[in-house]
């Protein structure tokens, strides 16, 4: 017996499970006709099947080419297909296909586990050899698959009897909901609130047999149609994934699939279901597969000591838009695994919510947003050049949408980021930042940016006070979000408070890992004024273009007694700003204590920048 596996992987083996070197195109060939009617088709057929774009004659040929290298391939004794004019014929005496475990009769919870597995794995995936006629055929038998997997989802709700068939139902039903996310038969059973699964039966079967008799209609046809659940913005929840804290890595992974089920009553956001995500998590490039699934948000959780951490990340903007920390203690877990899981259900619903109506009114005008992400994609550096590109960008978001307000507050960080970069303390620059901001605030006063741009204008005009406040308020708006932490940190720097600004930088990071310049830069002036200097310039070591933070670089390697390292940083920043004078640019930079200016006018002069 020789056996066809099209799950997972598309081959073919013989009976000691050693591979039989097919062509990619009869592979493909068997399964077709495996799926057809009385399994068999004709030759015409077939050729226009497999090769549907090349035109009728050349697609015949190639299919005389394909018969001719299977004959090569097989001998008689295991002749898988008959070639007899006018039909192609399955020999089904000796051909196995593991798509029969989709046909078999057996206990409903056994048939779940089988046919919820080959799904997972997915049919016929990869594929290189591929038309247009293929690909449709192939996502018409996958979506029968899952119809299949519904019908024997809602019998086998019925005959759960513990725990890990429960578990089974739950996945599977997840599964589903993934592909069919406006089910409220699918939501009602893994919610527990279904009265009686065996009503459904009827309208389950009559679905399935409706579809199969569309899609054979349309197989018949030749038309590549599909059938594709409604848009909507996908959520995925990663599991903590393998630790050492194996009993805790158990109990927070079921948490994360309680709170998988809870958020599953939400109507206007999709759910990737458990296996996926596990997938999401073992790969080493994430923002690839993220963006392939085309998936909005992540629910990422991490398991250390301290217990759960959990932060909602927007994937579009990379914005984490919540995050939390939870108590996973061993002797009160279980007990609490529920109410934690509603508490995180809660606040991810409530962010998701709130986020989607920005996205909206983003998408309702899409133009701007573009603009918008280009300019703010340019800022992320520190350069004098992309920072006046990316203030075109927000002009012209603006010239799309005049009300449109967080363009404004990119206009106003472009302003306050020239007035650092070029070190002339041009005051209309920083005149220029604060209308930007206060007409954010204006259009938007929810909106935590618009608050950050005005702080950190108020910060360069000397206003250090005004500025704390600023930003306090903009961080209770949006406490988890890193850019606004960050400016929080580094008016903390100017207020004199330079060991509250090194705490709230860190969190800043921790949340945004791979750090921007601008955070290392922040920490790196904390840790001066807190004369760690060495750990200063650590900060700056991390850096991908260390040219902003030439100064403070200079002055820390002069404080511990490398002169030949403050030489090269001091040269390094002469050539960016030979005009730049200590005297003047600290009569620009505000710090509310006299002892921060003097340390920094220390170390820069032993660094040997000009004092006049």
């Amino acid at each position: 017996m020789v056996h066809l596996q099209t799950f997972g992987e598309l081959r073919l083996t013989d009976s000691l499970g050693t591979p039989i070197r097919y062509p990619v195109k009869a592979l493909v060939m068997l399964a077709y006709l495996h799926c057809s009617p009385d399994q068999q088709r004709s030759r015409q057929e077939l050729a226009r099947f497999l090769w549907n774009e090349t035109g009728d004659h050349l697609a015949d040929l190639n299919l005389r080419k394909l018969i001719s290298r299977i004959r090569d391939t097989t001998t008689s004794d295991e002749q898988i297909l008959n070639f007899g004019p006018p039909f192609v014929t399955l020999n089904k005496n000796v051909l196995s296909v593991d798509l029969d475990i989709l046909r078999q009769e057996e206990q409903p919870v056994a048939q779940l586990a089988a046919v919820s597995d080959l799904v997972q794995r997915g049919f016929i995936p990869g594929l290189n050899a591929s038309t247009r006629a293929i690909d449709g055929w192939i996502e018409r038998e996958r979506q029968l698959h899952l119809l299949t997997l519904r019908d024997i989802f809602v019998k086998a709700a019925d005959h759960i009897r513990d725990d890990e068939e429960r578990r089974l139902l739950r996945r599977s039903g997840l599964q589903l909901l993934e592909a069919f996310p406006g089910d409220e038969q699918i939501r009602s059973v893994l919610r527990g609130t279904a009265d009686d699964h065996s009503q459904y039966r009827p309208q389950a079967a009559r679905a399935v047999a409706m579809a199969s008799s569309r899609i054979a209609e349309q197989q018949d046809a030749g038309i590549p149609q599909i059938i594709t659940a409604a848009s909507t913005p996908r959520l995925v929840l990663l599991p903590p994934g393998a630790t050492a804290l194996s009993r805790e890595a158990s109990i927070a992974d079921a948490l994360i699939e309680d709170v998988t089920i809870e958020l599953c009553a939400l109507r206007n956001i999709s759910v990737v279901a458990p296996h996926t995500a596990e997938q999401i998590r073992r790969d080493s490039d994430k923002a690839t597969i993220v963006q392939r699934h085309s998936i909005s948000y992540l629910l990422d959780t991490r398991l250390s000591g301290e217990g759960l951490y959990a932060q909602l990340i927007y994937f579009p903007t990379d914005e984490i838009l919540w995050a939390a920390r939870f108590d996973m203690a061993v002797e009160t877990l279980p007990a609490q695994r529920r109410s934690i899981a509603q508490r995180l259900a809660d606040a991810v619903s409530g962010q998701l919510k709130r986020n989607e109506s920005i996205r909206l009114r983003n998408e309702a005008d899409p133009q701007a947003y573009h603009s918008y992400l280009v300019g703010a994609g340019l800022l992320t550096k520190l350069s004098l050049p992309d920072i006046r590109r990316a203030r075109k960008s927000f002009k012209r978001a603006l010239h799309f949408s005049p009300d449109y307000a967080p363009a404004f507050t990119g206009l106003a960080r472009t302003f306050t980021s020239e007035w650092l970069v070029t070190a002339q303390g041009d005051p209309a620059l920083l005149q220029l930042a604060e209308d930007q901001a206060l007409r954010a605030i204006e259009r938007d006063l929810e909106s935590a940016a618009g608050h950050r741009e005005l702080g950190v204008a108020k910060l360069y005009r000397g206003a250090v006070d005004d500025s704390v406040a600023a930003l306090d308020l903009a961080e209770s708006l949006s406490p988890h979000y890193a850019d606004v932490i960050y400016s929080h940190a580094d008016t903390l720097v100017h207020a004199s408070r330079p060991q509250d600004a090194l705490e709230k930088i860190k969190k800043a990071i921790s949340l945004n890992p791979i750090a921007p310049d601008a955070y290392l830069w922040c920490a790196a002036g904390a840790s001066y004024f807190l004369e760690r200097y060495e750990d200063a310039l650590g900060f700056v070591d991390r850096m991908k273009d260390k040219a902003p933070a030439y100064r403070i670089a200079a002055a820390s390697c002069a404080m511990i007694g490398d002169r030949k390292r403050a030489q090269f940083y001091r040269q390094r920043a002469e050539l960016l700003n030979p005009a730049f004078e200590v005297e003047k640019w600290l009569a620009l930079v505000p710090f509310k204590e006299r002892w921060q200016k003097e340390l920094y006018r220390d170390g820069l002069f032993k660094a040997g920048f000009s004092k006049t």
